[in-house]
């Protein structure tokens, strides 16, 4: 390829025809002669009158875009790890923008990126995008990179959830050091914007793509657990959140990847409190050691915090409007309904942060108290992680969930994120004997503290989780299943009274909490008690707990014990529906098992089952065999474990059951629903819909239009059904009159013509299901119906009548008259005895 420049022309000109110039190279030979040579172009030293000064353009963002259009993964992240090793930082910080939206997607959603989360194990791009985003892999590299040189990038404050930006935008800046590098607009801009380093950066767009609606690839069945967002997350937890050890070095000896403390808040900025204050925890082991014995792990614990923060208030930083109205912080600007996969990445979360702040080493017993040595900024780190980042918002979080989701089984996320919560005693160390029931362990004391200082994540969720369960239908499995795992979880041994003692210390009255701090140190030679050793620890225990309800539900919050009254009423309602369900549960499964006892090889022609209105009979159609008996397990052991939580009378419960059984005897009776009745027809009272959804009673719903007209069974001849159908429609057309005015006679023959021509009236279907006013007004009159001559068992019927008047050497035409002289004689008996007339 030749390309000729005269010395008339411009580098305007020349710059402008290179992008023509790359889409026409077809050689790779070619492609990199240009690229030589427009690195040339920008060397020469032009004179001043030759051409205006230009601002040099970045051809090696220029050469990346293009490349990622058509170039597949692999290559790409080749390239990228070639141009992260051998361009220096200055042009690296160019591009890093472009590639972090590249990988997570732009903000607002419209670009995808590599799809994260639907990219699956199975795809083949799966481990190229594992490798390149490693913690210790290319794009960290170009992470620590940059943070060494302290750049800097700006993230529009209109971007952030909907909490976070109304907060900012009224002035109140969230009380964390993320959003406390707040730049002012510059002349012409009108938003305000956050001042992010490297790692901040690329950290707030991959917290933020979870929450970002993206297009989801239609025709994929994604898991959440086997996607590379996912097990991204569990990956950076484990590296920069170690259970063993301190956060790993940089892995890049020659990077000192260190950030400077954040600058000081200006004082006019006003700070909204959302409980403790989770400023750095950290600064004082960097700033306040020399040089020389600075430790390694305290300049590298920032980014444990920075990642940290990053989580939690990007996923968890979302409350519903009542909750800002309650804590009076900024009302919510956007709804939020957060998925199932966010929900599902904030348990990993949970978990993680358990199994981290369990790993705290034991203090170590010195000699003297004045030389207790000093915790490692890590370990110091682990103590604090869960009360101070996590509690409160992970507690509105999770209230919110319980007050909006669904009533359906997606809930089990939300709940098992919950019990992963308020069992962190799963997530130790210790080894567990696997010969004993987990169920019969003791709650080890040590985790009493815990359960005081996180009171509300028991009992008030308890009670938003029992509100939830009483509206569902626990003949569900996944639902029966849930209100198990539940009952389960709080029938651990300790655990209840763990609970009646926090809140027994939160009741404490004031005026004996402030007179127990009068003698908190009152030794007994001084008129103290010798037990006054205890109760400086019991008056802290009182204030914690007080101080964790009233931060996150307000001073005037009106407490509901948990095992009150009240919630003993409702935790009784809950028994009642268990037992109901437990009897529905059974009675489908022996209808089942009876229903699979008369199935016959006859039944493909009908002959099983001749019912046009034969309906569903309530309950699941899943609900038999070992499902149905694994559900009436479930519900079973959930009433047994709520008895054991709550200390019911046995002989009240057993007597609730009992009465359950003998409502059996109303699904028998078929009595209707309770109900009123209304203008239009019946109408359901709130008893009805509950007989209804635990199966008790059931209206029998059946086709209530013109017989004739039904759809087509699976037992009827189609083509016979139209044919027949349209026979009797040009015999009631000609002959409809004359069949009326049969039918009003009052002598044998009106009888006889009423029992051939007359359908059903509308009493009789009155009687078997509600019927509207509008039905009862469209009622056929007297016609001929051959519709039952469509049906394969009356088919096989006559055929076997032609076969036996064969047997005894009758001609067809013979057995016609004797079958149609039978069908008479037996109308003739039905008119002769009117009480025993039935339906033709």
């Amino acid at each position: 390829m030749i390309i000729r420049i005269t010395p008339g022309c411009s580098l305007c000109h020349i710059a402008g025809d290179i992008p023509q110039l790359r889409a026409l190279c077809s050689r790779k030979k070619d492609l990199e002669e240009l690229n030589v040579l427009t690195s040339k172009l920008w060397c020469w030293d032009y004179p001043a009158f030759m051409a205006p000064p230009l601002q040099q353009p970045h051809f090696l963002l220029a050469n990346l875009k293009t490349d990622w259009a058509i170039k597949p993964l692999l290559q790409r992240c080749q390239e990228l790890v070639k141009v992260i090793d051998d361009q220096p930082a200055k042009e690296l910080h160019l591009i890093f923008p472009w590639l972090v939206e590249s990988i997570f997607g732009s903000l607002d959603g419209v670009i995808g990126g590599w799809n994260l989360r639907f990219l699956q194990a199975r795809n083949n791009e799966y481990n190229i995008a594992m490798q390149f985003l490693d913690p210790s892999g290319p794009m960290m590299k170009l992470v620590y990179k940059l943070q060494a040189e302290e750049y800097k990038y700006d993230v529009p404050v209109t971007c952030l959830p909907g909490p976070l930006k109304a907060s900012i935008q009224e002035g109140t800046i969230p009380d964390c050091p993320l959003f406390h590098k707040l730049q002012l607009p510059l002349s012409g801009q009108m938003s305000v914007s956050l001042s992010f380093n490297p790692f901040e950066y690329y950290m707030f767009y991959f917290s933020l793509s979870l929450i970002t609606q993206r297009n989801h690839p239609g025709g994929l069945h994604v898991s959440t657990s086997d996607s590379a967002y996912f097990t991204l997350v569990d990956i950076y937890l484990k590296y920069f959140l170690p259970t063993e050890g301190n956060v790993p070095l940089s892995p890049f000896s020659d990077i000192r990847a260190t950030v400077p403390p954040p600058a000081p808040r200006s004082p006019s900025a006003p700070i909204a409190g959302y409980g403790i204050s989770s400023t750095r925890l950290l600064k004082r082991h960097i700033s306040h050691q020399p040089s020389g014995s600075v430790d390694p792990a305290a300049q590298e614990i920032w980014r444990t915090e920075t990642l940290l923060q990053m989580f939690v208030e990007i996923w968890l930083h979302h409350y519903s409007l009542e909750m800002y109205q309650k804590l009076q912080s900024p009302q919510a600007k956007e709804p939020f309904s957060p998925t199932e996969e966010h929900v599902l990445v904030v348990r990993l979360l949970v978990k993680h942060l358990h199994t981290f702040s369990n790993s705290l080493k034991p203090e170590p017993a010195s000699p003297s108290p004045s030389a207790q040595p000093q915790a490692s900024p890590l370990e110091e780190f682990k103590r604090v992680v869960i009360s101070r980042f996590v509690q409160q918002k992970l507690y509105i979080f999770l209230q919110h969930c319980f007050g909006h989701w669904p009533l359906d089984a997606s809930f089990r996320a939300v709940l098992e994120t919950w019990l992963s919560y308020i069992q962190p005693w799963r997530y130790t160390s210790e080894k567990s004997n696997p010969s004993l029931d987990s169920q019969n362990k003791n709650v080890p004391e040590k985790w009493a503290t815990f359960v005081q200082e996180n009171l509300l994540m028991y009992t008030k969720l308890f009670q938003g989780f029992l509100n939830r369960a009483v509206r569902t239908d626990l003949v569900n499995s996944k639902n029966a299943l849930m209100v198990f795992r539940v009952a389960k979880v709080f029938a651990q041994p300790n655990l209840s009274e763990m609970i009646q003692k926090g809140e027994q210390l939160f009741l404490e009255p004031e005026d004996v909490l402030h007179h127990r701090h009068q003698r908190l140190f009152l030794s007994p030679a001084h008129g103290g008690s010798f037990l006054s050793s205890r109760q400086p620890a019991e008056a802290d225990a009182v204030f914690k707990v007080k101080s964790h309800v009233y931060s996150l539900e307000g001073q005037d919050c009106q407490y509901k014990q948990m095992f009150g009254t009240e919630q003993r009423n409702a935790v009784m309602q809950l028994v009642q529906l268990l037992a109901q369900a437990q009897q529905t549960t059974k009675r489908l499964s022996d209808c089942s098992g009876e229903a699979a006892a008369k199935q016959s090889f006859l039944s493909w022609f009908g002959v099983g089952s001749s019912d046009l209105n034969s309906t569903y009979t309530g309950g699941e159609l899943d609900e038999t065999g070992e499902s149905g008996k694994k559900t009436h397990e479930h519900l079973e052991r959930a009433l047994d474990y709520l008895c054991q939580i709550f200390r019911l009378n046995a002989g009240q419960v057993c007597q609730l059951i009992e009465n359950m059984a003998a409502a059996k005897n109303d699904v028998g009776s078929k009595q209707l629903p309770d109900c009123i009745q209304g203008q239009n027809g019946l109408i359901l009272t709130d008893l009805g819909r509950m007989q209804i959804i635990n199966g008790l009673r059931r209206f029998e719903i059946e086709y209530q239009g013109d017989p004739e007209l039904q759809p087509i069974r699976s037992y009827e001849n189609a083509f016979l059904v139209r044919l027949l159908f349209w026979i009797a429609s040009l015999v009631n057309q000609r002959f409809g009159g004359h069949m009326g005015a049969l039918c009003v006679r009052g002598d044998f023959l009106g009888r006889l013509g009423q029992y051939y021509f007359m359908s059903d009236t509308s009493a009789e279907r009155c009687s078997k299901s509600p019927v509207t006013r509008r039905s009862l007004e469209r009622h056929p009159g007297p016609r001929l119906s051959l519709r039952l001559f469509a049906s394969y068992r009356t088919i096989l019927a006559i055929l076997l009548l032609y076969l036996l008047g064969a047997l005894f050497s009758l001609s067809p035409l013979s057995s016609t008259g004797l079958i149609l002289m039978a069908t008479f004689i037996h109308g003739l008996f039905m008119t002769v005895l009117p009480e025993k007339q039935k339906k033709q």
